[in-house]
């Protein structure tokens, strides 16, 4: 059995090395007037929002091999530091700022929906698998759990480590903090007992991903290692360790089948997740803040801290990156 999974992870290593022989090509797509933080695909892939520290958040619409500009969505005070959308309806998306507030937004009419005013400056932000919840979390390391419907608080737990990353896992019925410790802690939802407290890693554990199949989650820290976690055993399946810088972010293929993770390093790191090999990296001219997979194509946006200028190196770019498109597009 084993000689099976390995020959057909070689098959699948093989044709997407193939894929990306012919498609290895980034595009530039202005969108901020500052560095961007979060970018992130509607459920159906028509969209691609990013959020910024210019105080908005802009949306594209995919078109064959181009983002073409929607909107931009002004109203935050500060920073947007996170952002997501909606897990099934693909027209809605909700913000996180430092201006204490989180905003939900609808690309139909291109308004804010909702402003929900929170205690502190909010940094993460997930939506629950079923649409249900927004969880947010701030500074102060208060995560605030928030109907969708009525835009009320449901719920708040003030925690005692530093929170860094949130996500529900694909059931619902868990949900998972990445801390300052190294540790994944678990809680059951929706009464948020704690399960388990994994001590993930030696240093501060940054972020967290599943993926879309269920199967693995992963953990990106602070030593410049990807964990891969089995999610039923919540054991360690295997660890990427072909960063040299704190791991940033994360992002699964549509498959489950890549991950890519960056940092610092001057690319992106996409690896097999069955085998652990590179399958591909992106080049990078600056640090990655962001990375998100296409829900249906090998495609991946992603945003670096790119400058303006070759000589001016103090005024941001602002832009959102696109990879994956063909050679001779």
């Amino acid at each position: 059995a084993q000689f099976c999974i390995t020959k057909m992870a070689t098959s699948y290593f093989h044709d997407m090395q193939e894929n990306f022989r012919n498609n290895n090509k980034s595009r530039e797509f202005p969108a901020h007037s500052a560095k961007v933080h979060s970018v992130a695909w509607s459920c159906d892939g028509r969209r691609l929002a990013s959020g910024s520290f210019d105080k908005t958040a802009s949306v594209f619409v995919l078109e064959k091999d181009r983002l073409v500009k929607e909107n931009n969505y002004r109203g935050h005070g500060d920073s947007v530091d996170q952002l997501c959308w909606h897990p099934t309806n693909p027209d809605l998306f909700v913000t996180a700022s430092g201006d204490k507030t989180i905003r939900i937004w609808d690309v139909r009419t291109t308004k804010c929906m909702a402003t929900v005013s929170t205690k502190g400056e909010n940094i993460n932000i997930c939506w629950s698998p079923d649409g249900q919840t927004i969880a947010v979390g701030n500074k102060d390391d208060v995560v605030t759990f928030i109907d969708a419907k009525t835009h009320r608080p449901r719920a708040e737990e003030q925690f005692k480590f530093e929170v860094n990353e949130i996500s529900w896992n694909n059931d619902n019925d868990m949900f998972f903090l990445t801390n300052g410790n190294g540790c994944i802690n678990i809680l059951s939802y929706p009464d948020l007992k704690l399960i388990q407290s994994i001590n993930a890693h030696p240093s501060n554990c940054i972020c967290i991903k599943f993926d879309p199949t269920g199967k693995y989650f992963a953990t990106g820290s602070a030593d410049a290692l990807v964990s891969l976690w089995d999610v039923e055993e919540l054991v360690c399946v295997r660890c990427f360790s072909r960063l040299d810088w704190p791991v940033r972010t994360l992002s699964f293929s549509h498959d489950g089948k890549m991950l890519a993770s960056a940092s610092e390093d001057h690319f992106i790191d996409i690896a097999e997740v069955e085998t652990g090999e590179k399958l591909w990296e992106v080049q990078c001219e600056s640090p990655t803040f962001t990375v998100a997979w296409h829900p249906k194509r090998p495609l991946l946006a992603y945003a670096c801290d790119d400058k303006e200028g070759k000589y001016d190196s103090s005024r941001e770019a602002g832009t959102v990156k696109l990879f994956g498109l063909p050679n001779d597009s």
